[in-house]
């Protein structure tokens, strides 16, 4: 008996399952096929963006071996182009590399205007590093003022690039030719525990230097001795 009721039960399953094929065999059909279609497209994107990156690589690398032998002008449009068509990272690090052989090839407005502009885009630590970039290049050209406004987003006591801002200001304290308060500057970050050690090496030896005088004349180096005339020769007789 139990044989019977099997069967029976397992026809009435197979009848079911007929029905709903019937019913819904072509929606699951389509089903299968748009998840078929998703993962091929994705495998293909995933495919496009690494022979993007790829690319993306191999250019800027062409771009800094440019740039690294001199030849700033085929650099920079090279880094302009990953700049403006790179995927993700590589984009940024391209701006970053095109304003850097700006500055290298003496187009420090140019370079600072990207450098501002990477600012603008990032609040994290791209844009930070934009802007300490973007302080020294205008260190020892624009008026403090200038530079500080420029780099008051990095001068919150809590920033950790508090100590590369108060740097550079004081580079630009002593190019302005200030010297006692580039002098004070220079001492007070080297006397911070918290700044980084190898830079309050660097300022505490700027300290020293400008203590020392500086950049002070100290007179003039004599004219050499005028060399001794060569001795003439006897006069025929």
């Amino acid at each position: 008996m139990s044989d019977i009721f099997r069967e029976v039960e397992e026809e009435v399953r197979r009848e079911r399952f007929e029905q709903l094929w019937k019913q819904y065999g072509d929606y699951i059909i389509a089903g299968a096929a748009l998840i078929i279609i998703a993962i091929a497209g994705f495998e293909l994107w995933q495919r496009y963006e690494d022979n993007q990156r790829l690319k993306a690589s191999e250019t800027l690398i062409a771009a800094q071996q440019l740039a690294d032998s001199g030849n700033f002008a085929q650099a920079t449009p090279a880094f302009a182009t990953v700049a403006k068509s790179g995927p993700g990272g590589y984009a940024e690090m391209a701006r970053l590399a095109q304003a850097a052989a700006l500055v290298a090839a003496g187009q420090r407005t140019e370079a600072v205007q990207i450098y501002k502009s990477i600012a603008a885009d990032d609040h994290g630590v791209i844009g930070s590093v934009a802007l300490v970039r973007a302080g020294w290049a205008l260190s020892d050209s624009s008026p403090r003022g200038d530079i500080e406004t420029l780099l008051a987003p990095l001068t919150d006591p809590t920033s950790p690039w508090r100590f590369a801002a108060r740097e550079i200001l004081a580079y630009a304290d002593f190019h302005a030719g200030d010297m006692k308060k580039a002098q004070h500057d220079f001492q007070t970050l080297a006397d911070d525990p918290n700044a980084p050690q190898q830079m309050r090496r660097r300022v505490a030896a700027m300290a020293a230097f400008l203590k020392d005088g500086g950049m002070t004349n100290f007179g003039t180096v004599p004219p050499p001795a005028a060399p001794p005339a060569p001795p003439t020769a006897p006069a025929p007789k």
